[in-house]
């Protein structure tokens, strides 16, 4: 098996698509951060509150991609770019948490929210494309930060299930403790992707690993690396 040796022109291509994609992620989670702040303050709803921030938290890693993408060799700010999609990772999963065991304690309980119900339900329609589109590109082009960052969209996404059947189950239902079960696990996957952008395996292409000799590539289980492989 030998690599795939991509283009110039090909490589440039791809840089610029991670960069659209990007700054269309900043905006919507932006726009998302401010609707879901607003209404989870309106409703008391600490869910929604929560899904807000994590909007917050979505911005910062689509962020340090751009800030890596934006430079001439993006490959010398792979370390650094995983590192942050790594601690924004953990840092979503124990708010997630606290907010899961005060809400099973009865300390909080998300509200009633027209709008919420809303935002939560776009975001099940626009995060899962915008995830499959950056880990598609990212893989080709054997970026490991880039694929962390679509699974940190992928994690909003799992967010947007959870506060839609959260808030439809209280309000229909009653049901307060539906969405804590369901941020629990997310947070437990959290976890799992923080730990693995930490130590740079989002993609077993990752240059940082497979060009620095620190992994074989041939190591591949996912079809992760399958864009960079072709029989020799």
């Amino acid at each position: 098996m030998s690599a795939v040796v991509l283009t110039d022109n090909r490589r440039d291509v791809l840089r610029r698509r991670i960069r659209i994609i990007v700054a269309i992620t900043i905006t919507w989670n932006v726009v998302e951060a401010i609707v879901a702040l607003s209404a989870g303050a309106a409703a008391s709803s600490a869910a929604l509150i929560g899904f807000g921030l994590d909007s917050v938290v979505e911005v910062l890693s689509a962020a340090a991609i751009a800030w890596q993408f934006a430079a001439p060799d993006p490959e010398r700010r792979e370390r650094v770019a995983l590192r942050v999609i790594a601690v924004s990772f953990f840092a979503l999963a124990a708010y997630v948490s606290v907010e899961a065991v005060l809400s099973l304690l009865g300390v909080r309980e998300p509200g009633h929210s027209p709008v919420g119900i809303a935002i939560a339900a776009l975001s099940l329609v626009v995060m899962p494309f915008l995830s499959w589109f950056e880990r598609r590109t990212g893989r080709e082009l054997g970026s490991a930060s880039a694929v962390a960052d679509s699974k940190q969209t992928l994690i909003c996404t799992y967010l947007s299930a959870a506060l839609l059947g959260g808030l439809l189950l209280n309000s229909l239902l009653g049901w307060a403790w539906a969405d804590s079960v369901a941020a629990i696990v997310i947070a437990v996957f959290a976890v799992r992707e923080g730990v693995e952008a930490w130590r740079g395996d989002a993609c077993c292409a990752a240059p940082i690993s497979a060009l620095t000799g620190e992994r074989d590539v041939d190591g591949c289980e996912d079809g992760c690396c399958t864009a960079h492989r072709a029989p020799a």
